[in-house]
């Protein structure tokens, strides 16, 4: 149901393998993806991670057996249940490497979800998105942390209430993807530049950068705030890395980095 493959270059690619069901979340696809991207991470080899599905989709959603069988569980058994899909979308959240989403097909519910919580995202011309909740009854309650932050209120109070499909160029236009592309091909390259300038950077930069965004994102400019960012740049120009950087910028050479 999920295949983890990490190549010499450190690039790991986690691909949703259940593609009878369209990569639909069930409670062990949920725990599967948890725990890959808490071990990869961890992992000090691993660059990136590409997030990808088999088959005609990308995700669709919940499955249909999960659901069904979720109608007969108690509240607390729902709300228990529920906050294993939200750890796992924070495991992916806040995860230190790059995430970048390869989406394609049907996205739907939680899938839209997954997109929201990668670092960067190119969608496959085709792609139709469709926060479907309200359509079964429900809400996007637990995506929508995620979603919000990434589209913001003005198009989630639209999308989130019409459960309308929208398609790659709208998924740019707000801000849930980054580039589309024509085919396949054409979004694999994509991703092959991003990665490219990935490889040029200091892990330890990236991983500080993307937390940077979280902590910063949403606050006021006050002396707080500008206190955190001047004690961040210093312990990035007091580390390792960022003594390598600039003794490599100096000499004219390639850090050790990016061999």
């Amino acid at each position: 149901m999920l295949v983890t493959t990490i190549d010499p270059g450190g690039i790991a690619r986690v691909t949703l393998d259940r593609p009878d069901r369209h990569n639909a979340f069930d409670e062990a696809l949920i725990a599967a993806l948890a725990a890959a991207f808490t071990t990869l991470g961890a992992d000090p080899h691993v660059r990136a991670i590409v997030l990808a599905g088999n088959g005609k989709s990308f995700c669709a959603g919940a499955d249909i057996a999960w659901m069904r069988r979720a109608g007969d569980w108690t509240e607390a058994e729902n709300r228990a249940d529920a906050m294993k899909l939200s750890d796992m979308l924070q495991a992916i959240d806040t995860c230190p490497k790059p995430v970048i989403a390869r989406v394609h097909g049907a996205v739907a519910g939680g899938g839209v979800g997954l997109v929201a919580c990668a670092d960067m995202a190119v969608a496959i011309d085709g792609a139709q998105f469709r926060l479907s909740e309200v359509r079964l009854g429900l809400t996007p309650a637990t995506i929508s942390p995620f979603v919000v932050a990434r589209i913001g209120t003005g198009q989630a109070r639209r999308w989130f209430l019409t459960a309308e499909a929208f398609g790659a160029a709208a998924a740019q236009r707000m801000g849930l993807v980054h580039e589309t592309a024509a085919d396949a091909d054409a979004a694999d390259a994509v991703i092959a530049d991003w990665l490219a300038h990935i490889a040029k950077a200091a892990p330890g930069a990236v991983a500080d950068a993307k937390q940077l965004v979280r902590d910063v994102a949403g606050r006021a400019i006050d002396d707080d705030l500008r206190g955190l960012t001047a004690a961040r740049i210093a312990a990035r120009r007091a580390s390792a890395e960022g003594r390598e950087g600039l003794a490599a910028f100096f000499d004219k050479r390639q850090p050790g980095w990016s061999a």
